[in-house]
């Protein structure tokens, strides 16, 4: 099973998940991406899951329909621009060529966002979380409180660290020289900095990450590590509460 990451628009990734037969796409913003895909390596287009209603992330889909040979998957939540969709809520299950994906409610980035767990699949457990979760970073709070947020950054980081995490952007320098801001002291961030840039000039994605590394370099999972408790205090955090450091990290972030 082949995992690719399809790039669109400036910054999207779509995620393709194949057995050199059938491709299952994630969030297909932009139907020529996938469909220039499926030609070149000649599958069926089966299945597809979407996290949540944004348009870079649901603007490919009535383009697809036509050569969808199944059902597209999404969060129950949230108006989609096609039908039929198969709506989704956490706690349920979508199959695909016999792996099992968990649906994960995070709320936040979106109302009705959803992620997408496979904890057995070939190659590792896989994590589609859209925008809730990126590396080194996580998303605007458009439609969610902080508290909504943190929550479900909380239950992604709870999934096994050796889940592959499939942003949906190509965000992770930007995220990292803030996430340094954050933590100066931290090892990693300046060890995965450097990995990251020579993967970007070398036109390599920096994703998928892993729940492992982003337990060691995102700020917005270490809301209780003392270095951020400190940097979020400075920035006028009131106290050592998760929810109000995760909040004023946000604030920080958005004027970064």
């Amino acid at each position: 099973m082949d995992l690719v990451a399809l790039p669109a628009f400036a910054d999207n990734y779509i995620w393709m998940l194949h057995d050199g037969r059938e491709a299952l796409v994630v969030d297909p913003g932009d139907a020529t991406a996938v469909n220039e895909a499926l030609d070149r390596l000649g599958l069926a287009l089966t299945a597809i899951l979407v996290t949540h209603h944004h348009p870079d992330h649901v603007g490919g889909l009535q383009a697809l329909q036509p050569r969808l040979e199944g059902p597209i998957h999404g969060p129950a939540r949230e108006a989609m621009p096609v039908e039929p969709v198969v709506r989704h809520t956490g706690g349920g299950v979508v199959r695909w060529q016999g792996i099992d994906f968990d649906v994960i409610d995070v709320p936040g980035h979106t109302a009705g966002h959803v992620a997408y767990h496979a904890p057995a699949a070939p190659g590792g457990p896989l994590l589609f979380c859209g925008d809730t979760l990126f590396s080194a970073g996580c998303g605007r709070l458009f439609e969610g409180t902080p508290a909504q947020m943190y929550a479900s950054l909380q239950r992604l980081a709870a999934l096994p660290e050796a889940s592959r995490v499939c942003c949906a952007h190509e965000y992770t320098l930007s995220n990292l020289r803030f996430a340094r801001d954050v933590e100066p002291t931290n090892p990693d961030l300046a060890a995965h900095q450097a990995h990251c840039e020579q993967g970007r000039a070398e036109g390599l994605p920096t994703l998928p990450s892993s729940l492992a590394l982003e337990r060691r370099i995102n700020p917005f999972l270490r809301c209780e590590a003392p270095a951020v408790v400190a940097s979020a205090r400075a920035h006028g955090a009131r106290g050592n509460d998760p929810v109000e450091v995760f909040a004023t990290l946000r604030l920080w972030k958005n004027q970064h």
